[in-house]
């Protein structure tokens, strides 16, 4: 959902403005007698999460665990 703004009721309603942005809103804000828009605030995108990279040593070795191989609580938290 949008929300539009003159100047004026951006400055006295900013707090509602900035309510609006954080639950996903966008928010214009338009200027003089013919209501143009100069601005439109919206939410931040998303950040994409990439694969966490290994180093230098990607991709050069590979660790594999035995079947039969086991551990006990004692002994895990000892080492």
């Amino acid at each position: 959902m949008s929300k539009t703004y003159t100047v004026g009721e951006f400055k006295a309603r900013f707090s509602e403005a900035l309510q609006a942005v954080e639950e996903g809103s966008t928010v214009a804000i338009t200027y003089g007698r013919a209501k143009r828009t100069v601005a439109v605030l919206g939410p931040p995108p998303k950040a994409k999460k990439s694969p966490r990279k290994l180093g230098r040593h990607a991709g050069k070795f590979k660790a594999r665990v035995a079947e039969n191989w086991k551990l006990d609580d004692l002994s895990f938290l000892q080492s």
